[in-house]
């Protein structure tokens, strides 16, 4: 079993930068697909970036394609998300997951999640 811990989110104007980390505990994240996934308020969960186990590719949203990044420090077992050219509409609750499995997008994939972290951007 894995514990995932959220931080790094904040209040932050439209256009700029926050990043987030997610550490892990308990297991290497290199055996997990790690993603995030955000929930805006009254909206269903979504995708936003995973990268997977092995060779450390890399998928995004159509949403964050360009703007955020995906990466992670296997020596401090944490996984990052970088954040530039914030939107308001990026305003969400963030969340890391980890997956034994083999779907990136999907939340039902993930089997466990850390407690979340909340962006909110203005305009």
């Amino acid at each position: 079993q894995v514990q995932l811990v959220e931080s790094g989110g904040g209040l932050v104007q439209a256009g700029g930068s926050l990043r987030l980390s997610c550490a892990a505990s308990g297991r290497t994240l290199s055996d997990y697909i790690m993603g995030w996934f955000r929930q805006a308020p009254g909206k269903e969960r979504e995708f936003v970036a995973g990268i997977i186990r092995s060779g450390g590719s890399t998928y995004y949203a159509d949403s964050v394609k360009g703007r955020f990044s995906i990466f992670r420090d296997i020596s401090k077992n944490t996984v990052y998300l970088q954040m530039n050219s914030l939107k308001p509409e990026d305003t969400a609750v963030y969340y890391c997951a980890a997956s034994r499995w083999t779907t990136v997008s999907s939340s039902s994939a993930y089997d466990y999640w850390g407690q979340g972290t909340q962006v909110t951007v203005s305009s």
